[in-house]
């Protein structure tokens, strides 16, 4: 049994139905604006909702802001990589993470992702943030949305994109050319690298194409979340005009 906790992560598990919730739990005197949402969300889907002290809800989400509500849901699943490739079409955008570990940053990425219209998430099964309550909550609810996969080994994951007329290009501060150059209209896998330490050389090798965001400052580098988000809507402002 997994937590969903916050107001929005809940009433998106809600609204997406993918997965089966057992019951909402209610902090005693909860004033949240959207609360009104969620009774009526579960009352629609037949969901218990029950009120208990708010310490029981701080102890269920382990001192994290649960904004009053918590949902008792089946623990989230993984997308199968196989299934991946059969949906594959000429304008599947897929996002690959090459070792991001910090929770957040990939809660963060699924939200940007999903909102982009990526087709999913991939992530190998070591050295990378899983899916926790803490990237649901970060996420905002759009793990309830956008698969997202594990995969074995990254590299050949790339491989198996190529032979489907995927074009993989990677991002990093050494890309072949300026991220705003390349055409991302067509069937595209983005690979990010994880925090301090970029692509594996592995990964890299595989990338048709490396793309680098210009810096002006001091910092050399965007925290890999909002590297995620620039070259994500780049490639929809592009796929936005194509269709215009």
């Amino acid at each position: 049994m997994e937590h969903i906790y916050g107001v929005l992560p809940v009433i998106e598990a809600l609204r997406s139905g993918a997965r089966r919730i057992e019951r909402i739990v209610i902090a005693e005197g909860a004033r949240h604006e959207r609360l009104r949402e969620v009774f009526e969300q579960a009352k629609r889907a037949r969901i218990p909702v029950r009120k208990e002290p708010r310490i029981a809800l701080d102890r269920l989400a382990a001192g994290a802001n649960h904004q009053g509500v918590i949902a008792l849901a089946a623990a989230a699943s993984y997308a199968d990589e196989d299934d991946l490739i059969e949906r594959i079409t000429p304008q599947s955008l897929f996002v690959l993470l090459d070792g991001v570990e910090d929770p957040h940053n990939l809660g963060a990425i699924i939200r940007t992702a999903e909102c982009a219209g990526a087709a999913a998430i991939i992530i190998p099964e070591r050295r990378a943030a899983h899916i926790t309550e803490v990237v649901a909550k970060t996420a905002a609810g759009a793990t309830e949305y956008l698969p997202v996969a594990r995969v074995t080994n990254l590299a050949n994951f790339i491989e198996k994109l190529k032979e489907h007329n995927v074009w993989v290009v990677g991002v990093e501060a050494s890309g072949d050319m300026d991220y705003t150059q390349y055409d991302y209209t067509g069937a595209v896998a983005l690979v990010f690298g994880g925090e301090g330490h970029g692509l594996h050389r592995l990964v890299r090798e595989r990338c048709d194409v490396t793309v680098s965001i210009p810096m002006r400052g001091r910092i050399t580098s965007l925290n890999v979340s909002v590297a995620v988000g620039v070259v994500l809507f780049e490639a929809l402002r592009q796929r936005n005009k194509k269709s215009a």
